[in-house]
């Protein structure tokens, strides 16, 4: 089965070669709302499409890592769900955490993309060999992204960053065939 995607060969280029994934939380991996609960519990909704991209790329051999501003107990759960071992929770200067996660991988900035939509996120997407962005993301954010995805935050938009790398690392068509067959 022939792979139904297709990226710029420049843009597969920039995404070759990256390790791990940086990625923010709200407005990237959520829609970006805060919804409470009356009892002031925190809740927040995810994408499958997202779970299964961030699954595959870990299958794939490339680290995922989380770096949020805040901390709830409904995210906790969904990143041990997905196998996600390097998280910061509560972090609002990002780029020293993306840079313990490097040195702890043994990897550098041109073996890291990241995917962000506001302005805590710029010091990260910065210094990545690759940047990404929701298409809802802010526009400064936006403006300063190798790629801005087609499905806004919360609803896919991790998913095609997925994808991208996936193919750029040259592991998409064999991990689709095992689903395919």
């Amino acid at each position: 089965m022939a792979p139904a995607l297709n990226y710029p060969a420049e843009l597969l280029l920039k995404a070759q070669g990256v390790q791990v994934v940086f990625l923010d939380v709200d407005g990237v991996l959520t829609d970006g709302g805060l919804y409470f609960s009356d009892a002031g519990e925190t809740l927040k909704r995810f994408h499958t499409l997202d779970g299964q991209g961030l699954k595959l790329l870990q299958r794939a051999g490339i680290t995922v890592a989380v770096i949020t501003g805040r901390d709830s107990k409904p995210l906790r759960m969904r990143l041990t769900a997905l196998g996600i071992e390097h998280v910061f929770y509560g972090t609002e200067d990002k780029r020293p955490a993306a840079e313990i996660t490097l040195k702890t991988l043994g990897l550098d900035w041109s073996q890291a993309a990241a995917m962000g939509d506001d302005w805590p996120d710029l010091p990260v997407m910065s210094r990545c060999a690759f940047a990404c962005a929701p298409v809802n993301a802010q526009r400064e954010v936006s403006a300063r992204a190798d790629y801005v995805t087609t499905a806004r935050g919360g609803e896919g938009a991790v998913r095609e960053l997925c994808d991208l790398l996936l193919i750029a690392s040259g592991k998409y068509a064999q991990l689709l065939a095992q689903f395919a067959s």
